[in-house]
Formats: C-alpha cells, structure tokens, sequence
C-alpha cells in the first residue's frame, strides 16, 4: 500500500466512524489539507482540483465545515487572515505566524505556568476546568529575517 493510499483507508475508517459516506469530494479535500497544511479554502479549492477537476467551490466549503464539525479537520483564524484548515487535531498545538510573510507553523503545546497558560479566575468568575489554550505567537520567520536590511550603527566620535 502506498502512502497517498494508506492515508485514504484511514479517513475512511474515519468518516464510517462519524456515520459519513466516503466519497471522493470528502477524500480530495482531506489529501489537500494533509499535503498543504495551513492552508485557506480556496487553496484547499486549487489543491483538490489537481486530483478532482470538477470540484466546486461550494462543494469545498461544505466539505470543510463538515470535517471540521466532526473534529477530522482544525479551524483556525490568525488575525488578518482568512481561516486556515490543517489535519493536525487532537493535540492542543499552537501555531506562530510570521508578520511579515504569513508563513504559519506548528508549535507544540506551551508548558509551564507562564502568562495566559493558567487562567486567572476574578472572585465574581464560575472557574471552569480548562482543557484547550488557544496560543498564537506572532513574529518574524527566518527567511524574512535574512531579506530584511537591518541599518548600520554608526557609532559617533567627540573629539
């Protein structure tokens, strides 16, 4: 079995899990967002079409929403973004996204009682057990680093 095949029998044992038919939108759709992580509906759209070139747009967004309701696919909004779809579900990773390019990668789960990890609780608040932090670090990727030109410090001398 290769490994674009083994990948479908276990979405398939997935969505006969949740009671779902396996069709060939639903598999399009999840082999897109395995091999393009990250990614927003219409490049989900783009990448499924180079298996399935019929696919609807429509077809797409209701795929999505529906793996998504099912827990078979993660949602999520970094801000000025449109909602990126990834595979990766069940761990409670974080993600970090660059400023600059967008490059979104994952971030596995913060450890530690650092800020916002343990949540502080006002004396009017009903505390809840906590089973999801959702962290999103933002900042610079390396490869925009190395193309940024940081200025030349010039050091000034009195005599």
């Amino acid at each position: 079995m290769t490994d674009h095949t083994a990948e479908q029998a276990e979405w398939a044992a997935a969505l006969h899990a949740h009671g779902r038919r396996v069709t060939k939108q639903r598999l399009a759709v999840l082999a897109a967002v395995q091999h393009h992580p990250h990614s927003p509906a219409e490049g989900i759209l783009a990448a499924a079409r180079a298996e399935l070139p019929e696919l609807t747009a429509q077809s797409v967004y209701v795929v999505l929403s529906d793996l998504t309701d099912l827990q078979m696919l993660r949602r999520f909004e970094p801000p000025h973004s449109p909602a990126l779809y990834e595979t990766r579900v069940g761990d409670n990773h974080h993600h970090a996204v660059c400023i600059s390019c967008g490059k979104v990668e994952d971030v596995d789960c913060a450890v530690g009682h650092a800020p916002c990890l343990t949540p502080h609780w006002d004396e009017n608040s009903k505390p809840m057990t906590i089973q999801i932090a959702d962290v999103l670090y933002q900042g610079i990727c390396q490869d925009c680093q190395s193309k940024q030109q940081l200025p030349v410090e010039t050091s000034v001398t009195h005599t």
